[in-house]
């Protein structure tokens, strides 16, 4: 694990790049997973989730002394704990704020906005492949397993219906967080195959709906099923990230070239929505004073839309080359 970052600019990046997972994980077929790894923070992450040791609590027995507040700062520092709440405060604060943009853009907007993450995530794929070893027969078995899967799971016919009962819940919440640790693996999406997108993300408009009005039934039940939702959440998200980092430990070449082939497979997903996007939205303007783009430009617009994706990708890598993460 890299050094830890020192300095206001190193923390405000590991923030910024978490408010950029976080509105990420709120886009059908866009991974934070993924980002994660375009934006280079993708190991640390895994090595902190997996370096959390509950017997760390013991140090708090101590704390009202001096030397037990310097172990337990000692125990978060070796747990690279300042560096998950940073993170977590960055994507936490855009599922509060960015996704709503988010939302709109993609419902709005859907063949530019994914577009830019075509551009984004294809553009990070060619890069991180320079940086893999797929030279071996086992190597490029684990490529092409890893583009078939996130082929697959991406499938845009696969999204269903079904009921929000406490033990879908919690599955989808296991699933879906995957989205946060599988780089190729939306969790947005997931939730939408598990029939559970609307639910779930309806949940936090309706807890601060019941806590508004005095709490009451609405807001039990809101509180509940986010309970619920969570604990699928956390047991998903140990339980890969643990999985991620042995398989790393034991055969990085091909962990990394798998990570990466996910990346490119999914890209299924956001090529879909480009085309239903330019075919049933022709870029309607009018909202905003314009008239209304006419459809032949259309596909300059998507164009223009990935090209920016690219340039994020290379503006990141050149300025963020020289921070340690």
């Amino acid at each position: 694990m890299s050094a830890t970052p020192t300095g206001a600019r190193a923390w405000l990046a590991v923030y910024l790049k978490g408010v950029c997972m976080g509105a990420a994980d709120t886009v059908p077929g866009v991974s934070g997973g993924t980002i994660a790894v375009v934006l280079g923070i993708y190991e640390r992450l895994i090595a902190a989730l997996t370096s959390l040791d509950p017997k760390a609590a013991t140090t708090l027995r101590e704390i009202h002394t001096a030397n037990g507040r310097a172990r337990l700062a000692a125990e978060l520092v070796r747990m690279d704990v300042p560096f998950l709440l940073v993170l977590g405060a960055g994507v936490l604060s855009a599922a509060a704020t960015v996704a709503t943009a988010m939302n709109v853009a993609v419902t709005q907007y859907p063949a530019p906005t994914y577009a830019f993450f075509f551009g984004l995530i294809a553009a990070s794929a060619v890069v991180l492949y320079r940086y893999v070893d797929a030279g071996t027969p086992g190597r490029l078995l684990a490529a092409g397993v890893g583009f078939v899967f996130a082929f697959v799971v991406t499938d845009p016919s696969l999204a269903g219906d079904m009921p929000a009962t406490a033990p879908m819940l919690f599955v989808a919440g296991a699933i879906a967080v995957s989205a946060m640790v599988l780089p190729g693996v939306s969790g947005a999406f997931l939730l939408l195959v598990l029939g559970q997108y609307e639910y779930v993300s309806g949940i936090p408009r309706r807890f601060v709906e019941g806590l508004l009005s005095g709490g009451g039934e609405t807001f039990i039940e809101a509180a509940v099923a986010f309970g619920v939702f969570l604990g699928g959440a956390l047991v998903g998200l140990f339980t890969v990230a643990y999985a991620v980092r042995a398989a790393l430990k034991r055969y990085r070449q091909a962990t990394l070239v798998f990570l990466v082939s996910l990346m490119v497979g999914a890209l299924r997903l956001p090529v879909h929505e480009m085309a239903v996007g330019v075919e049933t939205r022709p870029f309607d303007m009018a909202v905003l004073g314009i008239d209304t783009v006419p459809t032949p430009r259309s596909g300059a617009i998507v164009a223009v839309a990935a090209a920016l994706g690219v340039a994020a990708v290379m503006v990141l890598d050149r300025y963020t080359e020289d921070l340690q993460y």
